[in-house]
């Protein structure tokens, strides 16, 4: 590689996202209403709350929803809503992690790409019990700082010509052909 003479590299420290994961589960639980239940007339999640903290390699969301099951008991004559709150503890692997960020300084955050949601809702084979299949989905980030190695010129900015440094990359041709009336605005 080919640098201009008064190029020469520098590490900075910067904050980046040095680790990244997504998990998607099926779990089931199960509710036992205090009555037993005909038929189920309705499953739904409600108040769904969670936090992220580092673990490990992962990244742990620890959370809690609230299941509601509308169900008909009675030989279908009355109707009656059976309500529990679960707590449910979730590592997301990353995929990749930044092996030279500096520990004392991760952040971790979590976003539920699919919030729980009850995919099946069944009445148990001894008929006492609700059994709910529920589906979620989480993106997961560590932010920490890390070195990154940036080229360095002497004077300023304006002074520097990027067109004299060589990076040793060839400029493909490909791109001759294209329409400048297609390539947005921003770019010419």
């Amino acid at each position: 590689m080919s640098i201009h003479k008064d190029t020469r590299c520098r590490e900075i420290i910067t904050k980046a996202v040095c680790g990244k994961g997504r998990k998607f589960s099926q779990v089931t639980h199960t509710v036992t209403p205090p009555h037993r239940p005909s038929s189920i007339l309705g499953a739904w999640l409600i108040n769904h709350q969670y936090d992220a903290v580092k673990s490990g390699d992962g990244i742990e969301v620890v959370g809690t929803y609230d299941i509601n099951i509308w169900y008909s008991y009675d030989k279908n004559t009355k109707t009656d809503v059976a309500k529990e709150t679960i707590s449910y503890s979730e590592i997301v692997p990353l995929s990749y992690l930044d092996p030279k960020h500096r520990k004392s300084t991760e952040e971790v955050t979590a976003e539920a790409t699919q919030e729980p949601n009850c995919v099946e809702a069944s009445i148990s084979s001894n008929g006492q019990h609700v059994i709910i299949r529920v589906e979620r989905e989480f993106e997961a980030e560590m932010i920490a700082e890390t070195k990154v190695c940036v080229l360095v010129c002497d004077g300023s900015c304006d002074d520097f010509d990027d067109k004299a440094i060589d990076f040793g990359e060839q400029v493909s041709e490909d791109y001759e052909d294209l329409e400048d009336d297609l390539l947005d605005e921003e770019i010419l």
